[in-house]
């Protein structure tokens, strides 16, 4: 389950990397733009101000998050990004850090890039960090005794597969798409008490959260904090820095 108040905990740090992508989407006046994996809704509502004459739709598939896209008057749609397909009039798809859930997205981002209109714009975002500290010690507490078999099942001991940006470029070159692709690393200066188990609470957690009681995921919790003390040490005034890796591709159909 995606609790949206939980990811808007840290709205700035996780809103950059999307104005980031956005920034080199040269579309002018496209017809349909669309936000894949919308979340909330707060970051679609500046799709609707950049392009006022576009018709703004959105998809996600927590129903919790698309509750929480209409009560911003989005125009959200329950679903699942493997099911969608671009119509005739889509000029814009954005789909920000959502692919790293999806096994064999590189496949998706190609059929996608293929439907498109010419002329039309594919925007993708994904975390770069599963082999980060944080990502290594959630696994390592999930493969414990303790937690093994029913972490395991739910696929929390693999680590997710996303590419580099050379693997993104050369994916929607050859599926006909004008590509620009790269990476950064974001600092990010924390605060709080634990504050990259809040951070990782909001996201990468959420399939041990779903996998597991109230109990226990207190005890889980408890046993991953001080790996994460440990791995992210805060600094004497108080902030402890949080290195995030992000992956984007922007690709224009030929």
């Amino acid at each position: 389950m995606w609790d949206p108040q939980q990811y808007l905990a840290f709205d700035d740090h996780r809103s950059r990397p999307f104005f980031d992508l956005l920034s080199r989407v040269a579309a002018a006046e496209p017809r349909v733009v669309v936000d894949l994996g919308c979340g909330p809704g707060h970051l679609t509502a500046v799709l609707a101000r950049r392009w006022p004459g576009a018709i703004v739709r959105a998809l996600d598939s927590s129903p919790e998050m698309v509750a929480a896209a209409r009560d911003r008057g989005i125009d959200a749609t329950l679903g699942a990004v493997q099911e969608w397909q671009p119509s005739a009039e889509t000029d814009v798809v954005v789909c920000n850090a959502v692919l790293q859930w999806v096994p064999g997205h590189p496949d998706l981002l190609a059929r996608w890039m293929r439907e498109l209109p010419t002329g039309a714009f594919l925007a993708v975002q994904v975390p770069g960090n599963f082999d980060a500290a944080s990502h290594r010690a959630i696994r390592q507490v999930a493969a414990r005794d303790d937690w093994r078999d029913s972490l395991g099942r739910a696929g929390i001991l693999e680590p997710r597969a996303v590419l580099d940006p050379a693997g993104y470029a050369d994916l929607l070159a050859a599926a006909g798409g004008a590509v620009d692709a790269w990476e950064t690393t974001y600092l990010q200066r924390l605060s709080g008490e634990d504050p990259v188990l809040e951070w990782v609470t909001g996201t990468a957690l959420r399939p041990v959260r779903g996998a597991l009681d109230d109990a226990q995921w207190r005890e889980f919790t408890a046993q991953l904090a001080p790996l994460l003390r440990n791995a992210y040490p805060r600094r004497a005034d108080g902030t402890t820095w949080l290195p995030f890796r992000r992956v984007f591709a922007v690709a224009q159909k030929r």
